[in-house]
């Protein structure tokens, strides 16, 4: 807020140089105004004048609030967004002084500039332009979603008669927008006790929409913390409705008696949807597959939840679509020639099913599941984005699924599907399709990271070809490809279980597999398997890796030089990471404050300072960290920043290193660093002394670097001034509005 008079003054002046620039007498043509940017800043603006002194009157007093009006329907939806969200601003604002007021409080008593606000949403609810009631109902919808007090029930009393009349209309206008509008009311907790009227019009609303318009409105009911059951049992027979006509149209059985009779009313007009067109019935299947998937893990799902009933129906669905169903009825004979080969269903479908898992108690259902999602893998018709999704899918049946008491972790029917899932699995591994190749090695990463350690598991993995053919990709011509590689073979040496170094052809298999990653590390032209690498050695090092126990300190000085020199910033990052951890196991954890800290493993007491110090001079690693300080990508010194002040508040107790050592030492590495932070890296620090490295760490304003890196880049001042100076700045860029416009 402005404290001074002066300063409001003048920002009233700016306000009306603002509007005054775009008036009918105003300097600047149309032509001016036609620039989006242009418009959108002058919202800004107003925006800005409106939070202070006098501001607000000024804005009802020289007509900015009919412009608003006017830009709601403008062409670029930015602006048309920014003036909506502004008249919900401005009426928040002229209400402040009512916002701990009586909710009784009558509209006629509210601010002149409200009941302008208001009056115009009225006329706009009124009108029978779906643009003009859509405009209305989202400036009513924000307006209840931002504010939460007594007047915003005056509002809703004064104008939900004009909402309810809207579903007289047919078609009913502005659908999408309604049901927004009454589930930001809905949410609101002025709201939270009984609304009749409010639920009223819901439940009206969920019987007279279509199923596609229902669906939104139905999800959102459900997830509702206050709702009446009653209407919670609406909304869940309408999510179901489509699934039950799958099952009658396919003659399966729609579940225990009285368990979908909230189905019944409207299910012919699901199926008329279903059976009207391919479009038709595609998009209403994936939009109820796409919301029971998201209803399903809320806490606030309908119970109970017919987990039988959804597991047979997407099953089902996925037998249309792969042809393997075989329905009586002509209705389930239309709807396998709908859906056959539908990919978008099949992904729906999928991924619904993955979800099912959670709180699955019929352990009878999980053959069923296994047998098409096996199908699925095997068929030569299943795009790779299917094939991605049942991967999905069978990661979680095999990691969550249910298993009846008295049996071992992995369940009696998972061996026999692992069985049958790795030849399928090397089939994928060995694609003409890269996306495959690359989704068969991100599921064996999954899958060996949780049962790595199941005696079955490692089995069936090592009697297969499995490792040895995601060694094989490593040298992929697909570089996202051969990163998921990098990865895999990481995971599987991590558990034991990478293939053996006899394969032929490649010089490098016999040095293993720590030689093959650091060869991808130097050599690879494409950054995401250099990435990935990066990230292995990292997860190895903390995990206490067998090869890397061996030389620890030759294992990180062999990465960070490979890293130092890596044009890819991603890379460069994970070395800091890499040394941070190297730092914590030799030194103890870092400060839990610092935003890169890593969660480690015990590890033997830390070395004596001194002593670390020395190894991490002769490592490089200073080096590596004192030109990572000066990067150009500020992750990378952010990272570089907050390693730095680990080391210098570690070194800080030590006292064997309190000298700072030869002076014309010190003073060569600072110019030296002076020379870097212009951009000259080319002249090496050379060998560094631990306490001219100290002392070099002390002189620095680590502090004060770290505060700058955190800035963002967007952090200059947002006032009137420099939105004038933005407007004009875009009017300039038209050479004939020069001289007007200044």
């Amino acid at each position: 807020m402005f404290a001074a008079q002066e300063d409001c003054f003048e920002y009233l002046q700016q306000g009306q140089l603002l509007l005054g620039l775009f008036g009918e007498a105003g300097p600047l043509s149309w032509a001016v105004w036609s620039v989006p940017t242009v418009r959108s800043g002058w919202i800004q603006g107003l925006k800005s004048l409106a939070q202070h002194p006098g501001g607000l009157h000024f804005l009802g007093d020289s007509g900015a609030v009919d412009a608003l009006f006017s830009l709601q329907g403008d062409s670029s939806l930015f602006v048309a967004s920014a003036a909506s969200q502004l008249l919900v601003h401005v009426l928040a604002l002229s209400m402040q002084d009512k916002a701990e007021g009586s909710p009784s409080l009558k509209g006629s008593a509210w601010p002149a500039c409200a009941q302008k606000i208001v009056a115009h949403v009225e006329a706009s609810l009124c009108s029978t332009t779906a643009l003009q009631i859509t405009q209305a109902l989202n400036v009513l919808t924000t307006t209840f979603g931002r504010c939460h007090s007594p007047w915003t029930e005056v509002l809703w009393g004064q104008l939900s008669p004009l909402v309810a009349h809207l579903l007289d209309s047919e078609p009913v206008p502005a659908t999408h927008s309604l049901v927004d509008l009454l589930l930001s009311v809905a949410r609101s907790p002025v709201f939270a006790s009984a609304d009749c009227t409010l639920w009223e019009t819901i439940a009206r609303m969920l019987s007279c929409l279509s199923p596609m318009q229902t669906g939104p409105l139905a999800l959102g009911t459900l997830k509702l913390q206050h709702c009446p059951q009653a209407l919670r049992s609406q909304a869940f027979g309408v999510l179901l409705q489509p699934l039950a006509c799958i099952l009658r149209a396919t003659a399966q059985a729609p579940g225990p008696p009285g368990l979908l009779d909230e189905t019944t009313q409207g299910c012919s007009m699901t199926v008329d949807t279903l059976l009207s067109s391919k479009s038709a019935c595609v998009g209403l299947l994936c939009q109820t597959l796409a919301h029971l998937e998201e209803l399903q893990p809320l806490p606030q799902h309908p119970l109970p939840w017919p987990q039988t009933l959804l597991v047979e129906a997407v099953v089902i669905i996925l037998r249309l679509c792969d042809g393997s169903a075989a329905p009586s009825s002509s209705e389930g004979c239309r709807l396998c020639g709908t859906l056959a080969g539908c990919i978008r269903v099949q992904r729906a479908a999928l991924g619904f099913l993955g979800t099912l898992t959670l709180g699955t108690s019929s352990w009878e259902l999980v053959p069923q599941v296994f047998a098409i999602l096996l199908e699925t893998l095997k068929s030569p018709a299943s795009s790779p984005t299917v094939l991605k999704k049942a991967f999905q899918a069978v990661l979680h049946w095999l990691l969550d699924s249910p298993t009846p008491p008295g049996c071992s972790d992995l369940g009696p029917h998972t061996p026999l599907f692992l069985r049958e899932l790795f030849p399928v699995l090397q089939k994928h591994l060995c694609s003409p399709c890269w996306e495959v190749r690359d989704s068969a090695l991100e599921f064996l990463t999954h899958l060996s990271m949780c049962w790595g350690g199941e005696a079955n598991f490692r089995e069936v993995l090592l009697a297969s070809d499995v490792p040895k053919l995601a060694w094989q990709l490593l040298r992929d011509p697909e570089s996202y490809v051969r990163a998921s590689a990098v990865t895999a073979m990481g995971q599987l040496s991590s558990q034991g279980l990478q293939a053996a170094s006899d394969s032929p052809g490649h010089p490098e298999v016999q040095q293993g597999l720590v030689g093959e990653l650091l060869h991808i590390l130097s050599v690879d032209s494409e950054g995401f398997p250099r990435r990935a690498v990066t990230r292995v050695f990292t997860e190895w090092l903390r995990n206490s890796h067998a090869d890397v126990v061996q030389d620890t300190e030759w294992f990180v000085a062999t990465v960070l030089q490979m890293v130092s020199r890596d044009l890819d910033w991603e890379v460069r990052a994970q070395g800091l990471e890499l040394v941070q951890v190297f730092l914590a196991q030799t030194l103890g954890q870092p400060n839990p404050s610092c935003p890169y800290a890593v969660a480690l493993p015990k590890v033997t007491p830390p070395s004596p300072l001194p002593e670390v110090l020395r190894t991490l001079c002769q490592m490089q690693i200073f080096d590596f960290a004192f030109r990572a300080l000066f990067d150009c990508d500020r992750p990378v010194a952010q990272k570089a920043c907050d390693l730095l002040l680990f080391l210098r508040n570690k070194s800080a107790p030590c006292s064997g290193l309190q000298e700072a050592g030869d002076s014309s030492d010190v003073a060569s590495v600072e110019a030296t660093l002076e020379r870097w932070q212009v951009g000259e890296q080319g002249q090496p620090l050379g060998s560094l002394e631990p306490e001219v490295v100290l002392a070099a760490l002390r002189s620095m304003d680590l502090e004060g670097l770290q505060s700058r890196l955190a800035e963002s880049s967007d952090h200059v001042e947002k006032s009137p001034q420099s939105l004038l100076q933005d407007v004009l700045a875009t009017v300039a860029l038209l050479e004939e509005n020069v001289a007007d416009c200044y």
